[in-house]
């Protein structure tokens, strides 16, 4: 079985002009929202094989805000500069690059691949993967290779506004 849980990057600033997209910083509001879909991967006990991120500054901050929270090293975080500005296509290329030895891999990056990707999975389509938006497929597999062709076990996405509404 594996199991793959794709997060969109934290709410980010626009108020650093001087910033190229790629460094843009998380602000507070992605920062408490993320918290939120942290809190809920770990109550759930998600353990992480593998992290996966975009070098951008906002997915990296997103996903070692994750990596705390679930007890993994964010120094042990991949960052994989294809994510950034991809398509599914390539994507999925990184998907299958997993080793098999992987069961849980967890990936951060943007719209509107990550959109799309959730689409390509979920049976009710979403027209937005939110900032801090997490989705989780879990396969009937033993081979990341193989997942497009396999049953899903199960298929669910996670909005922060959700989980907002939920106390601690």
């Amino acid at each position: 079985m594996k199991t793959l849980y794709f997060i969109r990057h934290a709410k980010s600033s626009w108020d650093y002009p001087e910033l190229s997209d790629e460094e843009r910083p998380l602000i507070e509001k992605g920062i408490k929202r993320t918290s939120k879909i942290a809190h809920y991967l770990a109550e759930n006990n998600v353990i992480a094989d593998i992290i996966i991120s975009s070098h951008a500054e906002r997915a990296l901050q997103t996903a070692k805000i994750i990596a705390k929270k679930i007890n993994y090293q964010d120094n042990k975080i991949i960052i994989d500069k294809n994510i950034y500005g991809t398509n599914i296509d390539r994507l999925f290329t990184t998907i299958f690059s997993i080793s098999n030895e992987y069961h849980t891999a967890i990936i951060f990056g943007h719209n509107p691949t990550f959109t799309n990707i959730a689409n390509y999975f979920l049976d009710e389509k979403i027209d937005n993967l939110p900032t801090s938006g997490l989705v989780c497929v879990e396969f009937d597999t033993d081979e990341w290779n193989t997942i497009v062709n396999v049953s899903r076990l199960k298929c669910f996405v996670i909005r922060p506004k959700e989980l907002m509404k939920v106390k601690k």
